[in-house]
């Protein structure tokens, strides 16, 4: 094989440190980027806040014009100007109009937990701290236990079988395994069975319970005596409870010897009751979001601004600053230099973001106002690439701005991606988002007769008449989605 030495010329993308932090502070939600910007005010010395009486400045709100980032850019101040200069030979990449003082107003400050009540190290209780906290079931059982007037003995029984009830309330071990657990020779079969009747005398009603049937019964004799079908109610889940899933009725009424009309009304006082007790306590930690964007209705127009507080005010620090000199080779003044063309790209890249958040939730309200003026009903059909094209953005880059981006609105806060949606095609040849369908079913269900529930062919027939044409398969799917049970199941439950 013949070897040579060849020339070609080519083109290839280069991903640059300062584009490959732009793309990753436009993905950032509110909270991930609040914690980016501490930590490169950590980091990095020549970044500050900004000072203490701008931090509550106006909102920055999409108005025409020139965007955000290029006014910005004109109004940099003139100590980063001249510093500028100064170093721009050695920076051949910076531009030349980089700001040094954004206007953004500042964050939050980040949230401490507290100390526990009654911690001896001379902080503050926050009453607020232990309010927020998940309350457990085991905590909600644990609180009645203490009020209860029981002996030492019967408390620590108690005490083990409530550590033994899982999530849903059920007590998932049997006697043998509690007194493994309490490991007390003097303690009897008996004295565990007492205790785990009255721990299912404690709040929510069927707690405790071994079995879904034990839970139902319990929950059932629990209610007043005088409770209209009360006993019927017990009899089903006593003795026909093989029965009670399929809702068999004629079974029911041949066992009991109950009328129709006793049988199906019982049956609905039993599912009135709830086969998971625990989940009534059980809760799940909030949480939070911060929205990106604020809108709302001013002199019938639509107003769309950032959200001043969810960045910070960043800026050079000019005393820094001052420090760095071209002629200076020293590794002291190559570190400063450093960390300043990191500062003002931080703070360029920090204002291209807010700018472009700003561009595509504008443009969204104003693609979507139907939505804020009439709800889901309203909602049109919408894709990245309809964003993108009229903003001339890469569909990438909407797909970043509207993934963990908020807007605080008057009808509730949503994500941007709430907003695109899939469409089916109308009889008039339009089209119509399927958010809109969802409202429409959902519409059509909440009106029909309790009695004669539509089936999906019906509701099907009714989007038709409206000039939608949806499939009864789509019907069900989406349906199914709003987790809206079928027709049949809907008639049991009226």
């Amino acid at each position: 094989m013949k070897q040579s030495i060849q020339l070609r010329l080519s083109q290839h993308l280069t991903m640059t440190p300062q584009l490959q932090q732009a793309i990753k502070l436009l993905q950032l939600s509110s909270l991930d980027l609040q914690k980016e910007i501490q930590e490169a005010l950590d980091t990095n010395l020549m970044l500050e806040e900004g000072d203490d009486a701008d931090r509550h400045s106006e909102p920055i709100a999409q108005e025409s014009g020139p965007s955000r980032a290029e006014q910005q850019e004109a109004t940099a101040g003139e100590q980063d100007l001249k510093v500028d200069r100064e170093i721009r030979a050695e920076s051949s990449e910076m531009p030349e109009d980089l700001p040094v003082d954004t206007q953004w107003a500042d964050v939050y400050d980040s949230y401490l937990p507290t100390t526990p009540h009654g911690a001896d190290d001379g902080s503050e209780f926050d009453p607020l701290a232990h309010r927020s906290r998940p309350q457990t079931l085991q905590d909600h059982l644990a609180w009645q236990l203490n009020l209860s007037r029981l002996s030492d003995r019967d408390f620590m029984i108690c005490q083990a079988i409530i550590d033994a009830i899982d999530a849903a309330g059920y007590l998932r071990s049997d006697v043998d395994d509690l007194m493994a657990t309490i490991d007390n020779d003097s303690i009897s079969p008996e004295e565990i069975e007492a205790q785990i009747h009255h721990v299912q005398s404690l709040d929510p009603a069927g707690i405790g319970a071994r079995s879904v049937q034990e839970c139902l019964l319990i929950q059932l004799r629990q209610l007043p005596a005088d409770t209209e079908l009360r006993s019927q109610a017990i009899a089903i889940c006593d003795k026909g409870f093989d029965h009670l899933p399929r809702s068999d009725v004629n079974a029911l009424m041949k066992l009991l010897k109950l009328s129709e009309e006793e049988v199906v009304d019982a049956l609905g006082l039993i599912r009135s009751l709830h086969p998971k007790p625990g989940s009534l306590i059980e809760t799940a930690p909030s949480e939070y979001v911060v929205p990106d964007i604020f809108v709302r209705k001013k002199e019938g127009r639509w107003l769309v601004e950032l959200n001043a507080e969810s960045t910070p005010k960043l800026r050079v620090n000019a005393d820094y600053a001052s420090l760095v000199r071209r002629a200076d080779q020293s590794a002291d003044s190559t570190t400063l230099k450093s960390h300043l063309q990191e500062a003002r790209w931080f703070i360029k890249s920090l204002a291209s973001r807010n700018d472009t958040v700003l561009r595509v939730g504008s443009k969204i309200v104003e693609m979507q106002q139907d939505f804020f003026e009439h709800g889901d009903e309203g909602m049109r059909p919408m894709v990245l690439r309809d964003i993108a094209e009229v903003l001339e953005l890469h569909e990438s880059t909407v797909s970043r701005v509207t993934t963990q981006k908020y807007m605080h609105t008057p009808r509730g806060t949503f994500e941007f991606k709430y907003f695109f949606s899939s469409h089916v095609n109308t009889a008039s040849g339009g089209e119509c988002s399927s958010t809109a369908i969802r409202a429409l079913i959902r519409k059509l269900i909440s009106g029909e007769p309790p009695k004669k529930p539509l089936s999906d062919s019906k509701i099907a027939q009714e989007l038709g008449n409206q000039g939608i044409n949806v499939a009864r398969r789509t019907v069900a799917k989406y349906r199914e989605a709003m987790g809206i049970p079928p027709s049949n199941e809907r008639k049991r439950l009226a």
